[in-house]
């Protein structure tokens, strides 16, 4: 069976080419449109990699970040976080990283990169 990926992402084209990407490859995706969303999903059920957009329209994915590595769930201290991200400037990676997340894959998506993370997020419990 494969792991349960929480893609937390307010845009419906990224959404739509994730689910394709993912499903593709028999991941079962959970959907989250809002930090807060995403943030109550990770809290209630099992996932094994959460993607993180980080410009959301509550709080952004550094708040989400934070408050997934500081849940009261032990498990979210360690699920791997990739933030997926329009953010290029110079900095926004360390930020990324700094906030909690395990990596940073850029927007658009370069499809094989994110299935390789994906799979080694996955397969090596990191």
């Amino acid at each position: 069976m494969k792991p349960n990926i929480l893609y937390i992402e307010d845009h419906p084209d990224n959404m739509t080419l994730v689910r394709r990407i993912l499903c593709s490859e028999s991941y079962n995706l959970i959907e989250a449109q809002t930090g807060f969303q995403g943030i109550h999903i990770a809290e209630n059920q099992d996932v094994d990699v959460i993607l993180l957009d980080i410009n959301l329209p509550d709080i952004d994915g550094y708040e989400v970040a934070l408050r997934l590595r500081n849940s009261e769930k032990a498990k979210l201290s360690s699920v791997p976080i990739i933030a997926v991200t329009a953010n290029a400037m110079k900095g926004d990676a360390i930020k990324v990283l700094g906030a909690g997340c395990d990596f940073y894959i850029s927007k658009p998506i370069n499809i094989q990169e994110l299935l390789e993370k994906v799979e080694e997020m996955t397969t090596n419990k990191i």
